[in-house]
């Protein structure tokens, strides 16, 4: 027997232009995919210390700062590699950082452009995510790839990594009392 999830109604754009939400981390992830080996293996990762916003009625609609340093893919030896200058640079370059230009909502669908920013380069960045109200709160999920190359990770040694790594956040927003 199966079970399925209950549909909950599309938030609605008046709601939501109302109020500024913020991301709880307690119940959110951000997360990453990357092919290596040639494609064979794909490494998974995410970050632990993260904080966001969304805001449809104010310019950037949508915010998300990450820790650089709070990388984490269970392998220490590689985390510290990817900590380091010839990826994340965290360092000296504390914050990887989406910006949005745009957002626009269009009943569950919210779809944004921005920058991600990363080790002090940027690119810019399309996304769709689905938004859904979950109680008095609102669940967001939202997945997309990026070429890291365009942020200046292009370490690969024998051409091992690939492109593009996968992003992907899940998260659950609760009224910011501002």
């Amino acid at each position: 027997m199966s079970t399925t999830r209950p549909s909950t109604p599309a938030p609605r754009t008046r709601d939501l232009e109302a109020s500024r939400w913020r991301v709880d981390p307690a119940r959110s992830s951000v997360a990453f995919e990357t092919p290596t080996l040639w494609g064979l293996v794909t490494v998974k990762g995410r970050f632990e210390r993260y904080d966001g916003t969304l805001d449809l009625r104010h310019a950037p609609g949508v915010e998300l700062t990450i820790e650089a340093a709070s990388l984490n893919t269970h392998n220490q030896i590689r985390d510290k590699h990817l900590r380091s200058a010839n990826f994340f640079d965290a360092e000296n370059h504390p914050e990887v950082r989406f910006v949005s230009d745009s957002a626009t909502l269009d009943g569950e669908q919210l779809k944004l452009r921005g920058r991600l920013s990363v080790a002090g380069t940027s690119m810019p960045l399309e996304l769709h995510a689905r938004l859904r109200r979950a109680g008095d709160e609102l669940e967001v999920d939202a997945t997309t790839f990026a070429d890291h190359r365009a942020l200046g990770m292009t370490h690969s040694t024998l051409g091992m990594i690939r492109s593009p790594s996968k992003l992907i956040v899940h998260g659950r927003l609760v009224r910011d009392p501002d």
